[in-house]
């Protein structure tokens, strides 16, 4: 199998517009939670998300294509315009049909759904927009990216709810070892902090009601209560080994591994065995060669809902036995929220992050774990550790479970 690397990296975030400030972030504990402003809350429960600031489309296109695109395909062109300008890849000296995308978004854009269903109550079918399909739909993130940028290659939209990020760069890195493509454009995307997004999450009891910008989002604390509506992407730019060498890029990591079940069991709720998370784990690791004892780092779902990180504790507990009592988890939902679609690509960067700068983030806020949760969750500060192999984990409803396993490069 050929070996795949990461060469660019980009992520819009609550904590930060690119990978540095994203960074900075993570490294000082810096929290993106705060009152949604969005709309109008004053009639529901929840009343705290996590938002990206200061963010204009303009910045990274022109403002005739922002115009043509909803949020979610904005943020997914900003982290890849990043993150192809990281990597250095010309596309005048590449062939764009070796260059594909794999960029998912789990629900595509609720405003616009939104926005067109009042004018079709309130002025009838004739008023609907005419885009409405092309601005709605979760494939065109990737198609944005691809017509953006020229990316002529296998383009793939990913759409596996929570787990789409990490599907994502997953099926980009198969893809690659396959030798279908040279180089895939990968990550996920999401902008969901909207009444239909936000009231739907609530409804299923899903959201953190907490009005504390501090005690809303606690991933592995006893006193968890749900997840935090987070937004923005994550791209990473992925290259096989050779492809890289010849141009002479800088490598960032490499993909070892990339694990994917199913729990077949329930439409939101993990298995609470873990078996499912378990396997996916075991698989990355089998893909990459390497026993349990080598991982010293796994970057969780974590998502603060009580049923995943229990069973989520227990599926690393299946998947590593006694190492996982010696490993450091954390959580980087403590401090932006749940990205859904997006939140398992910039994890994956927050992996590499962290393997690049010899330090693992706290999970912030986290106080005091429940009995069965007892394992190393970075509670209260961050450590500076040399990190060889990081897991991440996304886990999405209807039980899709992916794994990624991401190596510090050596050449």
């Amino acid at each position: 199998m050929k070996r795949v690397v990461v060469t660019g990296m980009g992520a819009i975030t609550p904590i930060g517009l690119n990978t540095e400030e994203f960074w900075e972030g993570l490294k000082s504990g810096k929290t993106g939670f705060g009152e949604i402003t969005q709309f109008d809350t004053s009639d529901f429960k929840v009343k705290i998300a996590a938002s990206v600031k200061g963010f204009e489309g303009k910045n990274y296109m022109d403002v005739k294509s922002a115009r043509r695109m909803e949020l979610f395909c904005q943020y997914a062109v900003a982290a890849a315009k990043e993150a192809l300008e990281q990597s250095g890849i010309s596309m005048e000296q590449e062939d764009p049909y070796r260059i594909g995308c794999a960029i998912g978004s789990g629900v595509g854009s609720l405003q616009a759904v939104e926005r067109e269903h009042k004018k079709l109550l309130e002025k009838g079918p004739g008023r609907i927009n005419p885009l409405l399909v092309p601005l709605m739909i979760t494939n065109m993130a990737a198609g944005n990216v691809s017509i953006q940028f020229g990316l002529k290659g296998k383009s793939l939209n990913v759409v596996t709810a929570c787990a789409t990020g990490t599907h994502s760069i997953g099926e980009a890195f198969r893809t690659i070892q396959a030798g279908d493509a040279d180089v895939m454009v990968a990550g996920g995307t999401e902008s969901s902090i909207t009444p239909i997004g936000i009231g739907g999450f609530s409804a299923l009891t899903a959201l953190s009601s907490s009005s504390d910008v501090n005690r809303c989002s606690i991933p592995f604390d006893k006193d968890r209560s749900g997840f935090v509506m987070g937004e923005g992407a994550g791209v990473v730019v992925l290259e096989e080994l050779e492809h890289a060498k010849s141009r002479g890029a800088r490598i960032l990591a490499e993909i070892a591994g990339y694990g994917a079940t199913s729990d077949a069991y329930h439409i939101t709720s993990p298995a609470e065995d873990g078996m499912g998370a378990a396997m996916a784990m075991q698989y990355a690791l089998r893909d990459a060669g390497v026993s349990p004892e080598e991982v010293e780092y796994i970057n969780a779902h974590g998502t603060s809902t009580h049923h995943n990180d229990l069973f989520e504790t227990r599926a690393i507990k299946i998947a590593f036995g006694e190492h996982a009592y010696h490993m450091k988890i954390n959580s980087t939902k403590s401090m932006i929220g749940h990205l859904l679609g997006a939140a398992g690509a910039v994890e994956v960067i927050a992996c590499i992050l962290q393997m690049q700068h010899d330090y693992i983030h706290a999970t912030v806020g986290l106080q005091e774990s429940e009995e069965e949760l007892d394992l190393d969750y970075m509670k209260e500060k961050g450590i500076s550790k040399k990190i060889n192999y990081a897991l991440t984990n996304s886990l999405g409803f209807g039980g899709h479970n992916a794994s990624l396993l991401v190596k510090k490069f050596e050449g």
